[in-house]
């Protein structure tokens, strides 16, 4: 994001590239199903409104931060785009996203879920709508389960690491506890046993990942390494490639959002699993992972009006279930949540069960670099170049370095 510290002014000083009456987006491409369901949406919005026109950018995810920083300085960015929450402070602080509560009344900012719509508030300003919405619980095998004598999914993190060991002692390919080293999510995955025993991201504004907590997650991560619980090589899996071992049936645990569900549906009918909560420490402390990416209005758009409506437009209650379906996310709006599929869904209400628990990325600038300072600590960790003490007390002096800054 310290591009975006030299392209803000290039931003506010270049008008929009649109012409009048029509609103660019850009959108982040969650699955296949992503850019035809917007597509959708443009046809009823503009049959709704004939006079204004809406033109949609699919960017896969991997590339959508770089996309917008390259536009951004170019001042040929769209009116509205899908970004991270966790990257909307360094818009903010740049001028670059448009606060909304202007063209909000009371009735809209109702629609959602308190929960989702927070984390785009920043002094009392609301700079984005939660447009996806995820936390993260347990996949278990029940194949594996049975094979191992395991009645049921572990509650805390020493059943886990007993029932992981249980498992890849099947052999055959097949392991106990996927485990992710590799891109995105690496530290947040580590996140999950570090709330379990009680220490937090942050703590008296300083990092806590040399706290007693976050030293024995690590700790507990890597002893299910050597012990043979994970997959082998773990530092070269990422999210996807341990879903893609549990849709084959080789793991017997993963921890992941509520989309696995609908992959494991469309690809992996026959795999009999189930999702239970991410256990627990010795002291009962659990902790999931809540994710918000947030669609933000561009403070140089010629065309904030029209914008809007299509923001309105895109999240009434058919257009909200419609996407959430689709991608296989959280719903985000009180009247969406109420539809029967989220009611009815067992997968979901373990997931929505967990929400209590749920903690968010910091919203504090700088955040992305102290995430993969979190990793590459990690990563040496998993690999045995560093021992987890020595690791996470140098990671934890350069992301205090950060904070102060």
């Amino acid at each position: 994001m310290k591009t975006l510290a030299l392209a803000s002014t290039a931003l506010l000083a270049v008008a929009g590239v649109a012409q009048a009456g029509t609103v660019r987006v850009t959108v982040a491409e969650y699955s296949a199903k992503t850019g035809p369901y917007f597509q959708e949406v443009v046809e009823k919005f503009e049959a709704a409104h004939p006079d204004i026109d809406v033109e949609i950018e699919v960017v896969p995810w991997d590339n959508l931060l770089q996309k917008l920083t390259t536009d951004i300085s170019a001042g040929a960015n769209a009116d509205l785009s899908i970004i991270g929450t966790r990257w909307l402070v360094d818009f903010v602080e740049q001028g670059i996203a448009e606060p909304l509560d202007g063209y909000m009344d009371a009735a809209f900012k109702d629609r959602f879920i308190p929960t989702f719509l927070t984390p785009s508030v920043m002094d009392d300003k609301t700079y984005g709508l939660p447009i996806a919405a995820s936390a993260r619980a347990l996949y278990y095998n029940k194949t594996l389960f049975e094979e191992a004598g395991i009645d049921a999914p572990p509650a805390t993190w020493a059943e886990l690491e007993e029932d992981a060991k249980k498992i890849s002692a099947l052999g055959d390919g097949r392991f106990g506890f996927g485990l992710q080293g590799k891109e995105i999510e690496t530290d947040v995955y580590y996140y999950y046993g570090m709330w379990s025993q009680g220490a937090e991201i942050l703590m008296d504004g300083k990092s806590g990942l040399s706290s007693p907590g976050a030293l024995e997650a690590a700790r507990l991560y890597k002893r299910l390494i050597d012990e043979g619980a994970t997959q082998p090589g773990v530092t070269s899996y990422s999210r996807e490639d341990v879903q893609n071992l549990f849709k084959q049936g080789k793991l017997g645990m993963v921890m992941t959002a509520p989309f696995l569900s609908n992959q494991i549906r469309d690809e992996a009918p026959d795999l009999q699993y189930g999702v239970a909560p991410i256990p627990a420490g010795e002291g009962g402390a659990r902790g999931t992972y809540g994710v918000t990416d947030s669609i933000i209005m561009f403070q140089n758009s010629q065309n904030k009006d029209e914008a809007f409506q299509f923001l309105d437009f895109l999240f009434q209650t058919p257009q909200r279930v419609a996407f959430t379906v689709n991608e296989g996310f959280l719903p985000v709006e009180k009247e969406e949540a109420a539809d029967p599929h989220f009611v009815d869904d067992a997968d979901l209400k373990v997931f929505t069960s967990l929400l209590a628990d749920a903690r968010f990325a910091p919203v504090i600038a700088g955040w992305e670099e102290i995430a993969d300072i979190t990793t590459n600590a990690l990563q040496s960790v998993y690999l045995g170049q560093a021992e987890p003490d020595a690791a996470l007390k140098a990671a934890a002096e350069r992301a205090d370095a950060i904070l102060a800054q």
